[in-house]
């Protein structure tokens, strides 16, 4: 146990990295030595930021509390604070349960445990961080909460109204992440396309990228979390325009049953959602598309399914991520709505949408054979160096494996890559 040094564990999301990482630039500033890794602790005090989005992701934040519990009760850690998600949602209950953690702090109030320590808020490292990503890219969060009030999510409940951060701010990180040697930007926010409105009194996104995109050293930005309904159509002009915003697109659809979307208050129709598309890949060519899909909401019959099927097979995303819906206390779809369908349909359905996903990565996959891309190198694993195109975000999307050959290719820096051969999720290639 390492005097004066402090673990950070993160758990969930991006959104929730980004705390993080602030959280350890303030402890730095204030003389700690920090770390962040969960499976090697060494330090004698240890925060937790939980994620308490589903009931999974909740019980990995349980289960990883108790087990820091346990070594503090062992002597093998003296202090341990909780923050993040789960302890904004469940504080009261949290602080009863688990009486072993010193203190809980939610999800906005991080900077309390700096003078619980007996240290203060260093202001001017307000857009600091220590980053815990390989040192070309990061996570860049541009708001904070949500106002879409989605029959099942537990977000808005969890984070509030949304809040859009300053365009300076963030175009000033930006420029200060520049020249720490950041040149990738994940855009990153519970929903990107209501940036600004709080603020400005409408949605800023498209001049914010924009604005990002002229920043020199700028290499990549790209998009995550965008809404379907009243989506800012100003964007496409500026992905077009500007070569160093990714022709990529995270922007999560749910359900495509008019029946579905209706019941989850999406508040856009099927041949609205069929219609965005189209005009994403009309307006912007060659974008790779991703969303997320649910299945087993209340009340989903075979027909909403079958149609659910129907559009995956047509619309072939490039990328697509499913779960099944879990009931969370306090959200519309828990009060109004009986969860109805048993959860072997719910899991049967899901891997039957998988399947069939599956088969479609594959073919767009191996459809890349003998083209030529723009990699970037994350990292060296084995006899593979590990990089990605403009199409893959880290840790969810494909990777592009390169084969040491004694070329000392270097990590962080961009190459041109011929694409050899490809499996159901990787592509292999050789550098050009």
């Amino acid at each position: 146990m390492k005097k004066n040094t402090i673990d950070i564990i993160t758990l969930g999301c991006s959104k929730n990295l980004v705390d993080s990482e602030k959280l350890m630039r303030q402890l730095e500033a204030s003389g700690y030595k920090v770390t962040h890794d969960s499976d090697n602790p060494k330090g004698e005090i240890a925060v937790i930021n939980t994620c308490g989005f589903i009931g999974d992701a909740k019980e990995e934040s349980i289960n990883m509390i108790l087990e820091f519990c346990q070594a503090k009760e062992e002597g093998r850690l003296k202090k341990l604070y909780v923050m993040g998600c789960l302890s904004e949602r469940y504080l009261k209950e949290l602080q009863v349960e688990i009486p072993q953690v010193d203190k809980f702090y939610g999800k906005f109030n991080w900077n309390d445990l700096l003078s619980d320590l007996g240290k203060s808020y260093h202001s001017e490292f307000a857009i600091e961080r220590h980053l815990t990503t390989p040192a070309h890219y990061a996570y860049l969060k541009i708001s904070e909460g949500c106002d879409r009030q989605c029959a099942y999510c537990a977000i808005p409940i969890i984070t509030g109204k949304h809040v859009s951060r300053p365009m300076e701010e963030i175009l000033d990180e930006v420029r200060m992440l520049v020249s720490e040697g950041v040149k990738e930007f994940q855009v990153i926010a519970q929903e990107l396309t209501y940036y600004g409105v709080d603020l400005y009194k409408k949605q800023m996104l498209p001049e914010l990228i924009k604005r990002m995109a002229q920043i020199p050293g700028v290499e990549w930005i790209r998009l995550h979390y965008a809404y379907p309904a009243r989506f800012p159509k100003e964007l496409f002009r500026v992905m077009r325009e500007h070569d160093n915003v990714c022709k990529y697109m995270d922007i999560a659809l749910q359900h495509i049953s008019d029946n579905m979307l209706q019941r989850m208050r999406r508040h856009v129709s099927k041949a609205e959602t069929y219609e965005l598309i189209e005009q994403f890949r009309k307006e912007v060519p060659g974008i790779h598309l991703r969303t997320t899909l649910m299945v087993g909401f209340p009340g989903e019959t075979e027909q909403d399914f079958e149609e659910l099927k129907d559009f995956v097979r047509k619309v072939r995303f490039d990328r697509m991520g499913a779960f099944a819906y879990s009931e969370e206390e306090g959200t519309y779809s828990a009060d109004k709505y009986e969860d109805n369908i048993p959860d072997e349909v719910k899991q049967q359905r899901l891997d039957e949408l998988m399947a069939i996903q599956q088969e479609i990565s594959a073919e767009l996959s191996h459809a890349k054979i003998g083209k030529t891309f723009k990699i970037i190198i994350d990292r060296k694993e084995g006899e593979y160096y590990v990089g990605r195109t403009e199409f893959d975000s880290p840790e969810v999307d494909p990777e592009v494996l390169v084969k040491d050959e004694g070329q000392a290719l270097k990590i962080g820096e961009f190459y041109t890559a011929k694409i050899n051969d490809a499996d159901d999720f990787d592509l292999y290639a050789t550098i050009l």
